[in-house]
């Protein structure tokens, strides 16, 4: 469990400064320049990554079940993965109504997808990893729209296209992950 802690205080450590000292992020982005900044984030983030996976799988191992969810909570999650993916997919279409509307759609799906991972698992390493991302979603959400509001920041409107080339593109991403991959890379079929 302490390889797993430390990846994810280095991943969503580096994903945090924003929140914690954008001022510091912006004043050292400045310092030692652009590319030198994304350079160390993107090494520090994979290297999070990495023992996040490790960490996880070494814990995956020897399991502390803390709870049994019931079924339906594993059907709901379901669910909830889908709106999820959709939301991340919001957050890369042009103009599409969903992030017109939310302005975060990224952040809302890691929220949304942690909260769903919460529902349909109860082991300790389970509850560690995905409440971590909770906890980050939420407070990365309330950090961003701050800083929309103290910058006066107006999102595009979307169009009706757009909004459905997001959905319909989050879904098939969504049935594609939860049919044929969720299973051989996490080795648990969501979806039988």
């Amino acid at each position: 469990m302490t390889i797993l802690i430390l990846g994810l205080v280095l991943f969503l450590g580096v994903h945090s400064v924003r929140i914690v000292a954008d001022d510091w992020r912006t004043a050292t982005r400045a310092r030692i320049g652009e590319k030198a900044w994304k350079g160390i984030y993107s090494l520090v983030s994979l290297a999070g990554l990495g023992l996040i996976i490790y960490g996880f799988g070494l814990a995956r191992q020897e399991p502390v079940v803390v709870w049994s969810p019931p079924m339906a909570l594993r059907h709901i999650a379901i669910l909830l993965v889908a709106i999820a993916i959709i939301l991340l997919t919001a957050s890369h279409v042009p103009r599409n109504s969903i992030k017109a509307r939310l302005h975060h759609p990224m952040v809302l799906g890691v929220k949304t997808w942690a909260f769903a991972h919460l529902l349909a698992n109860g082991k300790l390493h389970d509850i560690v990893l995905f409440g971590a991302f909770l906890v980050w979603a939420a407070l990365d959400f309330r950090s961003a729209r701050k800083r929309d509001a103290a910058a006066g920041t107006v999102y595009p409107a979307g169009t009706g296209a757009a909004t459905a080339v997001t959905v319909v593109a989050g879904l098939v991403v969504f049935a594609v992950f939860g049919l044929f991959l969720h299973g051989p890379l996490i080795g648990v079929r969501p979806i039988p």
